[in-house]
């Protein structure tokens, strides 16, 4: 299944986080990057070689999450990059977090 094909689905809570083997499966789907932090979220970091090319690459996922309705928090240094990944609403991970984190992995 390709993630990045797929289109976030607003949730406004009401549904339970997955599950630790459906986290295992949907992390198969993305790059080895991503890491699960305390089974609630997922994490990756990036390294930049100037501050121009990681604020050009923050305005891309930027557009990204605007357009899919989902918004990583970003960590933003000099030349790094740190991304992290839930669905507040179920203060867990959904579908959503990893059809993001899909499309991040293509930018």
């Amino acid at each position: 299944m390709d993630l990045s094909k797929k289109k976030c689905i607003p949730c406004e809570g009401g549904v339970p986080p997955l599950n630790e083997k459906e986290v295992s499966e949907y992390k198969k789907l993305i790059s080895d990057d991503w890491k699960v932090i305390e089974k609630t979220k997922i994490s990756k970091e990036l390294f930049f070689v100037s501050y121009r090319q990681t604020i050009d690459f923050v305005n891309k996922v930027a557009d990204l999450a605007e357009s899919e309705g989902h918004h990583p928090v970003m960590h933003i240094y000099f030349g790094r990059i740190v991304f992290e990944l839930w669905t507040h609403s179920i203060n867990g991970l959904s579908e959503n977090d990893f059809i993001l984190a899909s499309k991040i992995d293509k930018l």
